[in-house]
């Protein structure tokens, strides 16, 4: 299966931004004649717009919890459980992405059980992964994606509602992206790891890249043979998210 038979994903992570004033705005400019029928869309809009982003969206673009924790209910302070998302009418989380590891502690093991948990309640995953510059530097990219991928696929017996995610944690809000090729060679390292879980799994499964994604770097990094789509942080907040969106047109 090639990348034009995975369907293109596009993923807009508003992280802690956006105010109701300024979602409205967002609204605006992502009608859906304004996006390609060609890409998937799901926005993740901070956890108190959550509901109010569902409705005013069309079904026709999805919804993500920025997070949501590995239990139905109890005393887990400022968590959410995926039961709670589905219940507002939200079925798609990010789980795992760098600022939840690095800022907030978030082990392999821990991301990979939450992964497991959303899935088995119904939910659909956009698992992130990534290494430090450090890590980079040191040339341990391939083991560390790897690692932070087996921790996750231990716990995934259904693929076809994962999305991975790979955000190489220096190219995050910094500017600076990997380069097309860069990208491409560790989005084909993953799509062999998975290929040796099932070569349907590889094939099938949707890899996505995230880091310093925009209006202007987009086609090229869409034009690479294992590149599914994007996850774009800071983009998403402006028009040019319409421009990534329909980056394979």
């Amino acid at each position: 299966m090639s990348a034009r038979e995975r369907k293109f994903f596009v993923g807009g992570n508003w992280k802690m931004n956006g105010d109701t004033a300024s979602i409205n705005g967002i609204i605006e400019f992502m009608k859906p004649e304004n996006l390609s029928d060609d890409s998937e869309v799901v926005v993740s809009p901070p956890t108190c717009y959550l509901q109010y982003v569902r409705q005013k969206l069309p079904v026709s673009i999805g919804v993500a919890a920025q997070n949501c924790y590995k239990a139905e209910k109890g005393a887990f302070t400022g968590e959410v459980s995926p039961l709670m998302l589905k219940d507002i009418g939200v079925n798609w989380v990010i789980l795992g992405h760098s600022e939840r590891r690095n800022i907030f502690g978030e082990s392999d093991e821990l991301v990979g059980e939450k992964v497991g948990f959303a899935l088995s309640k119904g939910m659909r995953v956009i698992a992130c992964i990534g290494e430090l510059l450090s890590e980079r530097e040191a040339g341990k990219t391939e083991a560390v994606v790897a690692r932070q991928l087996k921790a996750i696929a231990d716990n995934v017996s259904n693929w076809s509602d994962v999305v991975v995610a790979y955000e190489p944690v220096w190219a995050i809000g910094t500017g600076k992206t990997a380069t097309p090729e860069q990208a491409q060679e560790v989005h084909a390292s993953l799509r062999k790891t998975l290929s040796s879980i099932s070569s349907q799994i590889g094939a099938q499964t949707r890899i996505i890249y995230g880091g310093s994604v925009n209006a202007g770097n987009c086609r090229s990094l869409a034009a690479m043979s294992d590149i599914d789509g994007f996850l774009v942080g800071g983009a998403s907040l402006k028009p040019d998210f319409v421009t990534i969106v329909n980056a394979q047109d």
